[in-house]
């Protein structure tokens, strides 16, 4: 009792198959493996918060540099904090931010967080003109009912660093 087709030419296929699945499940991984450094995945502050984004991840980190939490020290670090509608993140970064950086408008930072939580960046990315913001910050702030168009400064974005 053979569980393989009678048909000859079906038996001819299963064998491809059979052989073809492997080497093709072989090749996903190893395109999967290989990205894996290459994949940043972009979280607000609370969806940070909620995924709890384990430390030294590269991840993508966006929504609103909060008003009046812009901190420059003398040996060129800049602290600054990146809110949403539900939570702050503190981020440091040591080099030269965009000309277009400033308080209250959208941020994109790649990097990743410290084990104490703070979200350390290689890079930040700021909008490029003045109604721009960017794409997944815009679609976060609009999910979470922050989005009020352009120009509409945020309700948080007063106050002082956390």
């Amino acid at each position: 009792m053979s569980f393989l087709p009678k048909s000859r030419k079906a038996r001819r296929r299963l064998t491809v198959l059979a052989v073809a699945a492997p080497v093709v499940a072989l090749a996903v991984g190893l395109a999967l493996w290989g990205m894996r450094d290459a994949i940043s995945l972009f979280y607000t502050p609370a969806q940070a918060a909620a995924a709890h984004v384990p430390a030294g991840r590269k991840v993508q980190l966006g929504g609103l540099v909060k008003a009046g939490s812009v901190v420059k020290h003398p040996d060129g670090l800049v602290e600054f904090v990146v809110a949403d509608q539900r939570s702050t993140a503190l981020v440091r970064y040591k080099g030269d931010l965009p000309d277009l950086f400033r308080e209250g408008q959208g941020v994109v930072a790649s990097g990743a967080f410290d084990g104490s939580g703070t979200f350390v960046a290689k890079q930040v990315l700021a909008k490029h003109d003045e109604r721009y913001m960017p794409r997944e910050v815009s679609k976060a702030l609009k999910e979470q009912g922050e989005w009020r168009g352009d120009g509409a400064k945020p309700a948080y974005g007063a106050g002082k660093p956390n």
